[in-house]
């Protein structure tokens, strides 16, 4: 477990947080600039001490203000990587990759190669780090703060300095880190489409505290990340698993809860799991089973929850073990007379959908 409980004030902001969250996995630190993200994210690390408070990390306690104690930073084996790289100008990446072994434990759970070889460095290996794209940068940094042989690895918004393209070169790297190694790993951002893609957990965050923690699934439902991210972006996020390809559409069915989507995403391997995000506002709700529509995907449900949500109103569905959510008028529920317990089909088209590939086996651990 990772376990947070900390206060800090600097200047007119305070900070009063706690949560308490598994480990492995990503951690998502998410909210709106100046909410205290990275205050946070450098209490963990050590870097910043809180005025009280608690930090620990399975069974090692780095900070208890109660017990006087206070572990340095450089003695906690944290990994940071920040918005800039923040790299050796006078190195080669090799020397910024080969400095940070050196400094690091003398135990290793990731190697020189299988950091290259993860983050695709060979090539860049030989090249002073001002030839390298933003992109290319980052990459080096995460595989840096890898070689230190980290317990955590802290990522403090490490794309925010990188355009569209940059970011989308980069996220499938990290993607593969949280799979490929069983390290924990806490991840600062404001946006969400980057909480989407990484994280297992999520801690929101407003004004220096935590409004809510919980899985992703759990969490796209909860009504304080609406108000964040806006109403355009509410749905369910749903953690599928691959059944296989539809030879005559050419889409991925995808098994989630009691039903079956088809996504348009392609060359994933049956039993791969695959998350899904269904946006409110692209689900139909239909009282009858559908028959000749272009929709390509229905699922079976039964309403859960109408709730009036200004000029809509979002409609619950359990799934199968599942919860999604669609957005409808008000005259369409009082025309339907949707009711808790009542039995339904929600609709949506496959190209509507949003997919990300999840799991893949883990082949490195961590040291102990």
């Amino acid at each position: 477990m990772l376990t947070v409980a900390a206060t800090k004030r600097r200047g007119s902001f305070a900070l009063e947080v706690a949560f308490e969250l598994p480990t492995p996995g990503v951690v998502a630190l998410f909210g709106r600039s100046g909410c205290g993200k990275s205050t946070l994210v450098n209490i963990i690390a050590g870097l910043l001490p809180p005025d009280a408070g608690r930090v620990a990390l399975d069974d090692v306690v780095w900070v208890d203000t109660g017990q006087r104690l206070h572990m340095p930073a450089e003695r906690r084996g944290v990994g940071y990587v920040f918005q800039d790289a923040r790299l050796f100008p006078h190195l080669s990446v090799m020397g910024n990759l080969r400095y940070a072994r050196k400094r690091a434990a003398d135990q290793v759970f990731v190697d020189l190669d299988a950091v290259v070889d993860l983050l695709d460095l060979r090539s860049l290996l030989s090249r002073r780090t001002h030839r390298l794209s933003g992109g290319e940068r980052q990459r080096v940094a995460i595989g840096r703060a890898l070689l230190t042989q980290p317990r955590l690895l802290l990522l403090d918004e490490p794309l925010a300095a990188l355009d569209a393209g940059r970011r989308d070169e980069v996220l499938p790297y990290l993607e593969m880190l949280r799979d490929h190694l069983a390290l924990p790993m806490v991840y600062v951002t404001h946006r969400f489409d980057e909480v989407l893609r990484l994280a297992t957990h999520l801690v929101l965050m407003q004004d220096g505290a935590v409004l809510a923690q919980g899985s992703i699934g759990a969490m796209s439902l909860d009504p304080r990340l609406r108000s964040i991210i806006g109403r355009d972006e509410v749905g369910a996020i749903i953690d599928g698993r691959v059944l296989g390809m539809d030879s005559t559409s050419g889409l991925t069915r995808v098994q989630v809860g009691r039903g079956e989507l088809n996504v348009q995403y392609s060359g994933l391997a049956a039993g791969t799991a695959l998350r899904v995000q269904l946006l409110a506002r692209d689900i139909i709700v239909s009282t009858r089973p559908p028959q000749h529509l272009s929709v390509r995907n229905s699922l079976e449900g039964l309403v859960t929850h109408v709730q009036d949500d200004g000029d809509s109103d979002l409609v619950s569905i359990d799934i199968g073990n599942r919860l999604i959510m669609s957005r409808i008028t008000k005259a369409a529920t009082r025309e339907l007379e949707l009711r808790p317990g009542m039995r339904v089909w929600a609709l949506v088209k496959s190209v509507s959908l949003r997919g990300y590939s999840w799991s893949a086996p883990r082949l490195l651990e961590p040291r102990t």
